[in-house]
């Protein structure tokens, strides 16, 4: 009896020590390139690329100003984003210091001949830009919340970010969004009586929070864009066929209607004295047949006459 009393005790100890030692591990939750939060926006965010319907337009991404107290968050946030606005359907261009000066070495290393010109030169430059970003971060703070149930321990690690974010049109100059955002991002560690309950320093705390709030600017930038026509001109006209700037990433589909407007005087504010543009006046109406290629597209006309490059097409809706 004494012996069976003993392996049961035996087999007690092992079973509570095991529930212990697994409790040594830390319970993480939570993963910072897919976006967990409590606001769920990593499926809003792929939602929203999805329905994206308008150009693929060249986003210019500028580098983040960091107006905390905490260093080092400029450039996560500004990588972040370009992130996002790739996975969003549209192609980021990245304007930001250290960039510009690579790209000024390798127009140097091509000049000299100690990297020869291939089909492509630096020294075109970057692709043309049709919108840019640009923001700052204006707050930033990690807290540590903790909860105690009899022998069971465990912390939550949050981050939480505060961000300013604008979208502007390279063409007028006029910012299309001006907003501020807040992201948060979670991190939870587990123990039993004292073991396994320690967390430290970790940059996916704050990887996930800017992840978090620029994914929500991202979905609001794309609603702005999605509310807004294709525009483009007109670069050649032989007969009937007129040859526009748009192709394939233009998204267009065959038999879509794109009203032609000729650009006239400047408008100018009385107020300011500043252009804010140009007076249009519609001159008829093409229909879209297909594309040339990546950047160029084909239309026939529908009504009017006299086009000409430089002719306004835009999208009817």
């Amino acid at each position: 009896m004494k012996y069976l009393n003993r392996k049961i005790g035996c087999i007690v100890f092992s079973v509570f020590a095991l529930y212990i030692f697994a409790g040594c591990s830390p319970k993480m939750t939570g993963a910072v390139k897919q976006d967990t939060t409590l606001s769920g926006e990593g499926k809003r965010l792929e939602e929203a690329g999805l329905n994206y319907s308008g150009p693929e337009y060249t986003i210019g991404i500028i580098t983040f100003k960091n107006k905390t107290r905490t260093p080092g968050l400029e450039q996560p946030a500004t990588d972040t984003l370009a992130t996002i606005v790739k996975s969003a359907g549209l192609e980021p261009i990245m304007l930001t210091e250290d960039e510009m000066r690579e790209q000024e070495e390798m127009i140097k290393l091509q000049q000299t001949g100690a990297v020869k010109k291939g089909k492509k030169d630096a020294a075109e430059g970057f692709e043309s830009i049709d919108f840019r970003v640009s923001g700052s971060i204006t707050a930033y703070s990690e807290v540590e919340e903790g909860s105690d149930i009899l022998v069971a321990q465990s912390k939550t690690q949050v981050a939480r970010v505060q961000v300013d974010y604008g979208l502007v049109d390279i063409a007028t100059g006029k910012r299309l969004l001006q907003k501020s955002g807040a992201g948060e991002y979670r991190k939870k560690t587990g123990g039993v009586l004292g073991f396994g309950s320690k967390s430290s320093a970790d940059v996916g705390l704050r990887d996930g929070a800017l992840r978090d709030a620029l994914t929500k600017a991202m979905g609001e930038m794309i609603k702005e864009l999605n509310s807004r026509p294709f525009q483009s001109k007109i670069l050649m006209v032989d007969g009937k066929t007129i040859i526009f700037r748009g192709g394939e990433r233009s998204k267009l589909e065959p038999g879509v209607k794109l009203g032609v407007y000729r650009p006239g005087a400047d408008l100018v504010d009385p107020d300011t004295g500043r252009v804010i543009g140009k007076r249009e006046k519609q001159i008829g109406e093409i229909m879209f047949k297909e594309h040339q290629n990546e950047k160029v597209s084909e239309g026939s006309v529908s009504s009017g006459a006299g086009f000409q490059p430089g002719d306004i097409v835009r999208a009817i809706k």
